[in-house]
């Protein structure tokens, strides 16, 4: 057993809130241990990055701890604190796994080599399958398949990501797989790890000894897989792609076509006996033409008695799912023909009717039929929300015919048509979803907050289509828009802050950061770009990136004469100092902000909102000088805070005003003083549903009776 207070210990609790800062109590968590830090060496002490550092800061505390029992009892109740949390801590069992296709066929060669691979005797190599072969050939069902009849292998449950569901060009980054896996196992947002590497490490901690299937279909390549495999003994984990992965060390498994048997049994199956025999003397053609691609032949069955339709007469295709596709296509009513190659000039990860009215210029009930008559068709795929998706394979075809049918001009109207739509309807939700922010951009005024019955309904609207909006934002930089895609990443910003997601929003901030730089993009305009990627970046942890990012926002509200959103760039900077543990700077930064305030005149921008970003940055003061152990001065700051959003009822912003005000007061040796006021906000933050910050609150209290003592 691990002492609590030995040096492994100690940097395991370093290293977990280091990596544990998703939301405002981790943050906070973090912050009161720098607080402890700098006590306990007696000088200021720099936030660790990495383990080395994590190490070295727990051998100091560790040695302070052996020469102050007051200080040690401190320490220990912030690492009973890490392991005292809520519920959540990883104990979910996942069921992820799709559903298995009514009719599948053959394959023993692959579901042998599978059952093999998982029964073999454990000798310290990971179970680690690439299931590979041609787009279409039916890779994924193997794993699914396989999945579902070995369910009783993993009483522990599934793990299954698409990995080309969501995001630019259609796939999904590794971060954002590995945040989703976390949340299905148990672990509460607020205490996934920020980083790549963190969130690897937590996956690994959790599947250590657990029997549990993963299945990562569509891999693109090694770099995406890797972080999201682990060598944990009872995990089996399957991987489809469309070849052998460079670099990766599975066992590669390769998924051929099916034999004439088996296709004549897969078209008998989807077809029925009757159409088969109807279909004898075309049914050679077919299977040729099929070419044993099990895409193909569901293509073929619902029409194996036509005959070949005559616009694919003299043509040749590359493989049987082109082929199959092409014959598809030809069978399409107008309006849905022009849906399939309107909606495909782009990989957007999900579409709805009203995102192919926009593309198509179809009304909206025309544009629903179109999709249905496509997903009929197998040329779309239908979602677990409803929403459709292409092949890529099928994109490309559908695509390609756009530009030869319609012309590069009606394509580029189609996309600029239906990035606007895009545009609209991240405007509206995101000004409904955060309301009492100052909004840059005329579409606010225009569109309003309209549509959604309150808050959260709209951040969840938000939300959903952020794989869409990201895809629009590199569309818009595309074509040349950096008003568009500046007013898009602003939409984004409800999102940002109460959803966090920064993983997958970095694309679109860094599409934004660089549309700062055009000309004719407003000063203000630009600085809010940098602050939204600053915010990113120190969520992620990139911490010199985010503070460039802060330098360039307030150089150009400067520049613009905008006082309030230069002193909300300058505080953000000094927010960024406080996660650093760099207590004078980040001081000096909140005081650099106060200044900027007091130069708003009455008749300029941000005055109606200068009471409210007084207390924020007095609260923001307050935890700077308590670091610096200047605690009368930190009492006084945060108690102008408290009394400012006790008067305006800000539940949220009052409880944690009143924790820190509790903190000061314990190094005051004020203990009982200080117990009052952490009861008031655990009832603020239970009410509010923010149960995670209890965790801080629960050390607080155990300090104050210490100090009492």
């Amino acid at each position: 057993m691990i002492d609590p207070l030995s040096v492994t210990a100690v940097a395991g609790m370093l290293g977990a809130f280091g990596s544990a800062m998703a939301g405002e109590a981790g943050k906070w968590t973090w912050e009161a241990v720098g607080n402890l830090a700098q006590r306990m060496t007696g000088r200021q002490v720099e936030a660790p990055v990495g383990a080395e550092e994590c190490e070295e800061l727990a051998r100091q505390l560790v040695a302070g701890a052996r020469n102050d029992p007051e200080r040690a009892r401190e320490l220990a109740a912030w690492m009973r604190g890490r392991t005292g949390g809520p519920q959540g801590q990883g104990g979910a069992v996942p069921r992820q796994l799709p559903a298995s296709t009514r009719y599948f066929t053959d394959r023993k060669g692959p579901l042998a080599e599978l059952d093999k691979e998982a029964g073999r005797k454990a000798d310290g190599r990971p179970r680690q399958v690439l299931l590979h072969g041609p787009d279409g050939i039916g890779t994924s069902a193997v794993a699914i398949h396989w999945g579902g009849r070995e369910a009783h292998r993993f009483p522990d449950g599934q793990l299954y990501a698409d990995l080309r569901a969501a995001g630019p060009q259609g796939t999904v980054d590794p971060a954002t797989v590995l945040r989703r896996f976390l949340r299905r196992l148990g672990v509460p947002a607020e205490q996934v790890p920020a980083t790549v590497e963190g969130r690897a490490d937590r996956l690994a901690e959790l599947l250590a000894g657990r029997r549990l299937l993963v299945v990562l279909d569509h891999a693109h390549s090694a770099a995406q897989v890797r972080p999201l495999l682990t060598p944990a003994p009872g995990v089996v984990t399957l991987i489809t792609a469309r070849r052998p992965l460079a670099g990766l060390d599975t066992l590669n498994v390769a998924v051929g076509p099916l034999p004439d048997k088996d296709a004549r049994r897969l078209l008998t199956d989807l077809a029925g006996k009757h159409a088969v025999s109807a279909a004898k003397a075309a049914l050679p053609g077919v299977l040729e033409r099929c070419a044993g691609s099990p895409f193909a032949l569901r293509a073929a069955a619902p029409v194996l008695g036509d005959a070949a339709p005559r616009a694919l007469a003299g043509q040749t295709f590359a493989d049987p799912l082109e082929a199959a596709t092409a014959d598809r296509y030809a069978r399409l009513a107008p309006d849905a023909a022009l849906a399939y190659r309107r909606c495909a000039l782009r990989p957007w990860p999900a579409l709805d009717p009203r995102a192919a009215a926009a593309a198509t210029g179809l009304a909206e009930a025309d544009a629903t039929a179109a999709l249905d008559e496509l997903a009929a068709a197998g040329l779309l795929e239908t979602a677990l929300d409803g929403r459709y998706r292409y092949r890529p394979a099928v994109r490309r075809h559908a695509e390609a015919l756009a530009v030869r049918e319609d012309g590069l001009a009606a394509c580029a109207t189609t996309v600029h048509r239906t990035v606007e739509h895009y545009l609209r309807r991240a405007v509206a939700a995101d000004h409904a979803a955060l309301p009492q922010r100052w909004h840059l951009g005329p579409l606010y005024a225009e569109i309003g907050p309209d549509g959604y019955p309150d808050e959260a309904a709209a951040l969840a609207a938000l939300g959903a289509e952020l794989p869409n909006l990201v895809e629009a934002v590199a569309a818009a930089e595309e074509f040349a828009a950096p008003g568009t895609v500046c007013q898009l990443v602003e939409a984004l910003w409800a999102l940002q802050l109460k959803a966090g997601r920064h993983d997958e929003l970095l694309p679109a901030l860094r599409t934004g950061a660089r549309a700062a730089g055009t000309t004719g993009t407003a000063a203000r305009t630009a600085a809010r770009m940098h602050v939204q990627l600053a915010l990113a970046l120190t969520e992620l942890q990139e911490y010199g990136e985010a503070e460039q990012q802060l330098v360039l926002a307030a150089a150009a509200e400067e520049k613009d004469g905008h006082l309030r959103g230069q002193a909300t760039a300058v505080e953000t900077l000094g927010l960024l100092r406080l996660r650093q543990w760099r207590y004078a700077e980040a001081l000096e930064g909140f005081d650099r902000a106060v200044g900027l305030l007091d130069g708003i005149g009455a008749d300029d921008s941000g005055r109606a909102d200068l009471p409210r970003a007084r207390a924020l940055l007095a609260r923001h003061r307050g935890r700077a000088l308590r670091g610096l152990g200047r605690f009368a001065s930190a009492a006084a700051s945060i108690e102008e805070a408290v009394a400012f959003f006790r008067g305006t009822g800000e539940a949220y912003n009052l409880a944690r005003a009143l924790t820190d005000l509790a903190q000061v007061m314990i190094e005051q040796r004020r203990g009982p003083d200080a117990l009052p006021l952490l009861d008031e906000a655990a009832v603020l933050l239970e009410r509010g549903g923010a149960d995670f910050h209890l965790v801080p609150i629960g050390v607080l209290r155990e300090l104050c009776a210490d100090r009492a003592e």
